[in-house]
């Protein structure tokens, strides 16, 4: 099989990418709220550059109203890991009203505090959000891009998710368990090895992406989310999309 740095070009010299948990000279501390793409790692450079082309079309048909809806931001985490590039993940807890025991990214509501919605109010509440659950720090992140704004009709989110690469890792864990179950780390091989691909389908109807891996199911937003990314990044591996798995009411 192909390894990670193989199928996502990252140089094995290291000369162009960081090495796990190294220091990035020039590189931007996220917890400003400030956006660069400069001295990435190589293999996330299909998408950074992915970041600043795609429309929001071709992420969901699901597209904010005109007006109203709650802003919020969500931050799409990549490092690098033992087995290569991954992505954080979080579970929410089983006992929660809604979404129990669905896997998400890091995030949630914007606050007074984190600025204007039109600017950099997204990114330091993705930040702000993904350190309250998971209790990462933010100075260790580089945010390397911002998609466009999506909708989840069923909350009335209106979501930014935010790209972020973790130049230096620090521990992270489940903040609050009444909250968040677990707080895990995914490696992209996983996530585009077709043997982790279905598709789920909601009583109510609806079809989307899912990936089975980590012991969990990664469905709805999130597994929307990465699919695209995976896509427009030129990563996706061709896979059965008439694989499904069945979603409940609770769900």
């Amino acid at each position: 099989m192909t390894s990670a740095r193989e199928q996502y070009g990252e140089k094995t010299d290291g000369r162009d990418a960081a090495a796990p948990g190294a220091e990035v000279h020039g590189a931007v501390d996220g917890s400003a709220g400030v956006v660069s793409a400069e001295r990435l790692p190589e293999w996330l450079a299909p998408v950074a550059r992915a970041a600043g082309t795609i429309e929001p079309r071709q992420l969901s048909r699901f597209l904010p109203p005109e007006s109203g809806g709650r802003q919020s931001a969500v931050l799409i985490l990549f490092g690098h890991g033992a087995r290569g590039p991954e992505l954080l993940l979080m579970e929410r807890a089983g006992t929660l009203r809604s979404h129990a025991g669905q896997p998400s990214f890091p995030g949630g509501a914007l606050d007074p505090q984190d600025g204007d919605p039109e600017g950099r109010g997204p990114v330091r509440a993705a930040l702000r959000e993904a350190q309250e659950e998971t209790g990462l720090d933010p100075s260790g992140v580089q945010v390397f891009g911002v998609l466009p704004r999506l909708y989840i009709p069923v909350s009335g989110f209106v979501v930014t998710p935010v790209l972020g690469w973790w130049r230096r890792p620090t521990p992270v864990g489940a903040v609050d368990q009444a909250e968040t179950a677990r707080v895990f780390t995914v490696p992209v091989a996983d996530l585009t090895d077709p043997a982790h691909r279905v598709t789920t389908r909601h009583p109510s109807g609806h079809i989307g992406p899912a990936f089975l891996v980590e012991g969990a199911l990664v469905w709805g937003f999130t597994a929307g989310v990465i699919d695209r990314i995976l896509h427009y990044s030129g990563w996706e591996i061709p896979w059965d999309s008439d694989k499904q798995v069945p979603l409940d009411w609770r769900a």
